[in-house]
């Protein structure tokens, strides 16, 4: 088997934002290093049929999405957990308020519609233009534009963020810094 270095380099640089990619898809990490273990395989048994110099990430994000939808189909039913009452049973409470917001995040994540979660994770999260994400998809650019509008319209709807003030530290972390700042002065 004769793979080039520029390939396998380009497959080691990609395991991050696959891992990232398939457990936004899927929750759970094992079950989403399976998915990129899984995309990794396919992709080295095919690499032939990639075409140096076009985009080999993008290439690998339609595997790992190919293949997550063959794995759901096989599945057949997946257990819903919209309020997040089966995974609060699994985990520990967050000791920090990132993890609140990561939390809180997910949650609203899970609640978007597939086809909107999957639209704005390539666009916001795992920087593909709106052109390579429609590639990835299958669909037109312009539905890639509206599902993402449309999940970024509701997950400001879930979070309750009605705008720039929303984010950020709260008052009583605003007050800690601004004491600790003037104690350093």
């Amino acid at each position: 088997m004769n793979v080039s270095q520029e390939f396998r380099d380009g497959l080691l640089a990609a395991i991050p934002s696959l891992r990232a990619f398939a457990f936004s898809l899927i929750g759970r990490s094992d079950r989403a290093d399976d998915l990129v273990q899984e995309t990794l395989t396919k992709a080295w048994a095919h690499h032939s049929s990639f075409q140096a110099g076009t985009n080999l990430r993008a290439w690998l994000y339609t595997i790992l999405r190919n293949e997550f939808y063959s794995q759901m189909r096989k599945k057949g039913r997946e257990v819903e957990d919209v309020d997040g009452a089966y995974s609060r049973n699994l985990g520990v409470h967050p000791e920090q308020h990132g993890h609140v917001d990561m939390t809180d995040m997910r949650t609203a994540l899970n609640q978007l519609p597939a086809d909107q979660r999957e639209a704005l994770l390539l666009v916001a999260a795992s920087g593909f233009s709106y052109e390579e994400a429609a590639d990835i998809c299958q669909v037109a650019m312009g539905t890639i534009k509206s599902r993402v509008n449309r999940a970024r319209n509701r997950l400001a709807e879930i979070l309750k963020i009605e705008g720039e003030g929303d984010f950020g530290p709260d008052a009583t972390v605003e007050a800690v810094i601004s004491q600790s700042a003037g104690l350093r002065k």
